[in-house]
């Protein structure tokens, strides 16, 4: 019985969160670009964020490359730019679902920008960051949404999220991900994606 219940939740995919802010069963890809989050700033927030490079293909390690600071700037016309910034997430979600977690949770990535919540500025302090694998306009896969709501799921168990959102919410002046694309109705979690702050 207790195996058969093991199994059960093994094959739902129920993700933990070790003490060190790292989930079990992602793959690692770990950025430079995080530091230590302000004392008293207590995770409370999701952001979530789209990402492709170069953009409109997926599938390459280029978006990984640009959190971990080896994105190749001859690879392709706009990465010289891109290669400069000093940006990451905490986690990644692949096309095919596939978790990749770059910055522990327990860290400040640098993912949000200048950016405010609810009266509150600076949404790394205090903020998870999540980039889904696509674009504004194209539709994100169902093994995305499954491995997405694993994680929030995950989270949302060991901090007291209070709202989950996209980067346009928190910027936006500047930023327009998720994108009109994704479907919040997917979030299968007692937290709301909010459209807006």
């Amino acid at each position: 019985m207790i195996r058969r219940r093991f199994l059960r939740r093994f094959l739902r995919g129920g993700l933990r969160l070790d003490a060190d802010g790292w989930v079990t069963g992602a793959g690692l890809t770990p950025s430079p670009n995080a530091d230590a989050r302000p004392v008293g700033s207590a995770v409370s927030l999701i952001v979530l964020h789209n990402i492709s490079l170069p953009p409109g293909r997926f599938g390459g390690n280029d978006l990984l490359k640009l959190f971990a600071n080896t994105l190749n700037p001859a690879a392709h016309p706009l990465y010289p730019a891109l290669a400069r910034l000093k940006v990451s997430a905490h986690f990644v979600i692949r096309r095919n679902g596939r978790l990749v977690q770059c910055v522990s949770c327990r860290q400040r990535a640098w993912h949000a920008g200048v950016s405010q919540w609810q009266g509150r500025h600076r949404c790394n302090d205090f903020s998870i960051g999540i980039e889904l694998e696509g674009t504004d306009h194209m539709p994100y896969t169902a093994r995305q949404y499954r491995s997405l709501n694993r994680l929030l799921d995950c989270l949302c168990r060991h901090y007291p999220i209070t709202a989950i959102a996209g980067h346009h919410s928190i910027a936006p002046d500047r930023k327009t991900d998720p994108g009109p694309a994704f479907d919040p109705s997917r979030l299968k979690t007692p937290v709301r994606f909010k459209a807006k702050a």
